[in-house]
Formats: structure tokens, C-alpha cells, sequence
């Protein structure tokens, strides 16, 4: 299986950086439903997923 980038993804460490930059909002809304997001939230342990869900403010990954 393939690794998945999401976790060292520029896009997402943009949102890290700056959340209302353009790039940041763009990454956002692009996670909100993107099917790779999805996959590497799902293959994450529990603790790590409810981690990063609040930080991004996810809440169909609680």
C-alpha cells in the first residue's frame, strides 16, 4: 500500500503556519473532502485521529 503524504503535506503545514492565508484555506477546504485525507485519517490509532480532528476542527473524525 501507499504511503500517504498527508502528513508532511506543504499545503497543510501552510494552514499550520498561517490558517488564513490562502494556501491555509485552500488546504482546508480541500480536506473537508478529499478521499486521500480520508484514508490517512481512518489508517491513524484513535488517539492520534481525535488529535488531529480537533486541531483541524473535523468532526465527522471524532
Amino acid at each position: 500500500m501507499a504511503e500517504h503524504s498527508c502528513g508532511k503535506c506543504r499545503f497543510r503545514a501552510r494552514y499550520d503556519t498561517n490558517p488564513r492565508s490562502l494556501l491555509g484555506r485552500l488546504w482546508r477546504w480541500h480536506a473537508g473532502w478529499c478521499p486521500g485525507w480520508r484514508k490517512y485519517m481512518t489508517s491513524l490509532p484513535a488517539e492520534q485521529r481525535i488529535e488531529l480532528a480537533r486541531k483541524y476542527d473535523m468532526k465527522k473524525y471524532l
